[in-house]
């Protein structure tokens, strides 16, 4: 993996579909993770690099840029969403550790924040996460696809085992960090079973997870190519069948009632919610954000 320095003109990016909120803040460009559905391949397309996944840009200067955006008086203290295009804590954090100044700064200037991870790289940082809990307000999402070993090794060969990122929403829900685990995506023919649906409900619940959400693969632009040249090696036989059910960028109508149905019905086995109301202090202000 290689990582190069890049300086950033603006931290805060909006978002304009608003989901999970209305700001982003991605640390780097590229992941280490290598997920093989990652939708943010077209992230490294204004940098003429198509090593996405082992050349990573680091955005050395970006506490600094962030301190002034925070600092200014126009900025409202509004949710800012952390990791929508790349894992903050893949492992160029570790050796760069941008996080730490970038924690420091949220809670300073009292800016509540999303933060979405399939790393147990997070836990390093439960102390700043509780200093943002306490000014602010924190929820941290842990991406766990699958509790197969061998298959999340297949699916994302960078991150970290599914056993790790579980025992990383113990910890951080141990530590009174509000945490969930997002089901996502969930793959036709690969790990929409029952069988891998309930052993991640089941691993949620065991751990004290305060919401599960799920949603299925989507795929377009270069997503889609990459994930069915990578299916294709994998299973032919799943890769024919997921060609057909995608013959656009969303599965068809029938598949979603019958995956609704079975969410459906884990949601009320293990009382999991898909979401959590979670109400962001920023001083005199208050607003309900459903995550």
């Amino acid at each position: 993996m290689e990582c190069l320095k890049l300086n950033c003109k603006t931290a805060l990016h909006l978002n304009k579909h608003k989901a999970p909120c209305a700001w982003d803040l991605n640390l780097y460009r590229g992941c280490s993770h290598g997920c093989r559905y990652c939708y943010a391949l077209y992230s490294h397309d204004y940098l003429n690099d198509s090593r996405f996944f082992d050349r990573i840009y680091c955005k050395t200067n970006l506490p600094d840029v962030l301190e002034r955006e925070l600092s200014s008086r126009s900025w409202k203290k509004e949710p800012v969403n952390l990791g929508g295009v790349t894992d903050s804590y893949q492992k160029a954090e570790k050796d760069m550790e941008i996080m730490p100044s970038v924690l420091h700064s949220l809670a300073r200037h009292r800016t509540p924040a999303i933060l979405l991870t399939k790393s147990d790289l997070i836990i390093r940082d439960i102390s700043l996460l509780q200093d943002l809990k306490d000014s602010a307000d924190v929820k941290v999402s842990v991406t766990i696809t699958t509790m197969d070993k061998d298959l999340s090794a297949v699916l994302e060969p960078g991150a970290p085992s599914p056993q790790r990122r579980i025992d990383a929403v113990r910890q951080l829900k141990e530590a009174g960090i509000s945490v969930g685990v997002s089901l996502m995506p969930v793959i036709p023919f690969l790990t929409d079973g029952k069988e891998n649906l309930e052993s991640v409900y089941c691993a949620a619940d065991s751990v004290g997870a305060e919401f599960l959400r799920t949603n299925l693969l989507f795929l377009i632009g270069k997503t889609k190519q990459h994930f069915l040249n990578f299916i294709d090696s994998y299973d032919s036989r799943i890769s024919t069948d997921i060609q057909k059910l995608y013959t656009g960028g969303n599965v068809s109508a029938e598949y979603v009632i019958q995956y609704k149905h079975l969410i459906v019905s884990l949601k009320e086995k293990y009382g999991l919610p898909p979401w959590t109301p979670l109400r962001f202090t920023n001083g005199r202000q208050k607003s309900l954000l459903d995550f």
